[in-house]
């Protein structure tokens, strides 16, 4: 059984050559990280930018640490050296040689120097101190914590750097393009809330970029307690996107209005000139029935309205002067209200002529059942003719008294009827029926 020293029972020969190929390995794999380290991008950004806020702050607390783990990997280094030089003395090691590799291998056989490490990796370290003996494989753990450390900052603030700045440079480019474009209508701030919307949108664009450039990770969103697998937060980025394509399409409305203005100003017109032809259709035909129909209630029939003319009017001065920004929200509104005018008109002209339509249906009606006892050859029964004669003389009459016409087409529509009930053979005389 090997002599226990101050590090443990002495290796063996065998034991001390895996130790040797595992830490050949890991000192591979540091190398490699800490070159991949020294050349990315997001640590070259850091070191040459303006930071603010967190990013300052963690910064400020890491970036120490990339020269202690140079440091540390160079002592690491030298350590490994010198234990394949002793081994490297002999092919079978001497009692000595073993307790002497133990010791190197896994006591605190590393020597680090502490003397001149800057105020801030203090933490990192503890208290000041020249130097300390420590262990290969807690040289390894100091330097992994480290590593991870800077590696967050800097993995974090490239991911921002990469997916942030340059879309918000493509979307204030397309923001400068609509705005060149609303301004070609007259959607400028203080004309039109659209230019005011997109002034503002491009300092918020300004103002984002800028504070994504000094405080990358105040724009990053780690899961919680897996920092190294967050990602960006675009939300700000997304929301102003959103507002430009709102803008886009209010101006897209308004260049709309520039191309279809005229022939809306014409529909309008034309809506317009029917709606007041109507009302004067309804007018004169409120005259008419006033003199035709007797005890009849007509409603009042209003004039045109003046004050659609007179938007009609401005509208048609925007479009002469290339208001469009002006001119798009008064077609809208006068689109609609002139439709209602012309509902307003044809509803007034078919209230004011309803008197008008039943006369019509009564004559209509009582010609049909005329016409229907002349197919039966009994329209000469002398109760038919006189309340033929009866009803027809109150139909075409002026004033007409529409109440008494409706009650005798219904008698002679009854007379019609009783003549024709199957089996009857006799007329309404023979029946000792009414002749009045």
């Amino acid at each position: 059984m090997a002599a226990a020293g101050p590090s443990g029972p002495v290796m063996s020969r065998e034991e001390v050559d895996r130790a040797l190929a595992r830490l050949s390995s890991e000192y591979e794999a540091i190398e490699s990280s800490l070159l991949a380290l020294q050349d990315h991008a997001g640590r070259r950004l850091l070191e040459g930018a303006e930071l603010t806020g967190e990013t300052k702050e963690r910064w400020a607390t890491a970036e120490p640490a990339i020269p202690l783990l140079w440091a540390h990997f160079d002592a690491y280094g030298t350590a490994l050296d010198t234990a394949r030089e002793l081994r490297g003395r002999r092919r079978w090691p001497s009692p000595g040689d073993l307790a002497e590799l133990t010791d190197l291998l896994r006591g605190s056989g590393v020597t680090v120097s502490g003397g001149a490490l800057p105020d801030l990796a203090r933490p990192l370290t503890g208290p000041a101190r020249l130097s300390e003996q420590i262990s290969l494989e807690q040289l390894v753990e100091r330097m992994n914590g480290w590593y991870q450390q800077v590696i967050e900052v800097v993995s974090a603030s490239d991911a921002v750097w990469s997916a942030l700045p340059a879309r918000i440079d493509l979307l204030s480019a397309e923001a400068q393009r609509v705005r060149s474009l609303a301004r070609s209508v007259g959607v400028t701030p203080g004309e039109h809330p659209a230019g005011d919307d997109l002034e503002r949108l491009l300092t918020d664009l300004a103002a984002l970029r800028a504070e994504v450039v000094a405080d990358p990770l105040a724009f990053w969103l780690p899961p919680r307690g897996r920092p190294a697998n967050g990602r960006p937060d675009t939300s700000r980025y997304e929301r102003a996107e959103r507002e430009l394509e709102d803008i886009r399409r209010e101006v897209e409305a308004v260049l709309h209005v520039r191309d279809d203005a005229e022939d809306r100003l014409l529909r309008l017109r034309d809506v317009l000139s029917r709606a007041d032809r109507t009302l004067a259709e309804a007018r004169a035909a409120r005259g008419e029935v006033l003199a035709k129909i007797a005890a009849s209630e007509v409603p009042a029939v209003n004039g045109p309205a003046a004050v659609l003319r007179e938007q009609l009017a401005a509208a048609a001065e925007h479009h002469r002067a290339a208001r469009w920004h002006l001119l798009s929200p008064l077609l809208d509104d006068l689109e609609q209200r002139a439709d209602e005018e012309l509902d307003r008109a044809r509803a007034s002209l078919t209230a004011v002529t309803a008197p008008l339509a039943v006369r019509a249906e009564l004559r209509g009606r009582l010609d049909a059942y005329k016409a229907k006892a002349a197919r039966h050859r009994v329209a000469e029964d002398p109760l038919l003719v006189e309340r033929y004669d009866q009803a027809r003389r109150l139909l075409w009459s002026a004033p007409c008294d529409l109440r008494a016409a409706e009650h005798a087409v219904r008698r002679y529509q009854q007379a019609v009827t009783e003549v024709l009930v199957p089996g009857g053979q006799g007329g309404p005389s023979d029946r000792g029926g009414e002749t009045r």
